[in-house]
């Protein structure tokens, strides 16, 4: 790729991120993820400030929540997310980072898949290489450094397995505000 399409690459997603995601209009901020990502399923609601990296290899499915000031990161593999999943505000989800044993600072990464009816609640962070289980509940602040088993809740840091869900999930999430 050359320095110029470097350059207006980089500035597309730059505008993308700044401007575009903070449209207060939920159904043109989904038009433009319906053509940036590698795919977006119905009845899915994403909220004003959400930063995608490397669009292409985010998957998202089906009654989906998003809420304000996520980050999803495709940059170092897919990430994947299925059904009925809820991701609360200001949570980072990573497919990229640094090899802290590395003495060049590189980087490496992994696919993160999160399954369906996963609810991933506020300011949590989930590394590179995980896959979190379907029905599993993410405390608040927790880091999820390894996978999680289904229908388990974790939290802290690192996450761990702190209870049971005992919900049926029965429900299909609904959660797309018009002015969010």
């Amino acid at each position: 790729m050359s320095g110029l399409n470097i350059f207006l690459y980089q500035l597309y997603f730059y505008l993308f991120n700044r401007f575009i995601t903070f449209i207060p209009f939920h159904l043109i901020r989904l038009f433009f993820y319906k053509t940036m990502l590698g795919s977006l399923g119905k009845s899915t609601g994403i909220l004003m400030g959400v930063e995608v990296r490397k669009p292409g290899n985010i998957f998202i499915g089906n009654n989906v929540s998003i809420n304000r000031k996520v980050l999803l990161d495709g940059r170092g593999g897919k990430l994947l997310i299925g059904n009925n999943v809820d991701i609360a505000q200001e949570t980072n989800i990573w497919t990229l980072e640094h090899d802290v044993h590395d003495d060049y600072h590189t980087s490496k990464g992994a696919d993160v898949v999160i399954e369906d009816y996963v609810w991933i609640a506020s300011r949590c962070t989930i590394l590179p290489g995980v896959r979190i289980g379907r029905g599993a509940v993410v405390a608040s602040n927790s880091v999820v450094t390894k996978d999680i088993p289904p229908m388990v809740i974790v939290g802290g840091i690192p996450a761990r397995i702190i209870g049971e869900r005992k919900s049926k999930l029965k429900y299909n999430l609904t959660h797309r505000p018009w002015f969010q």
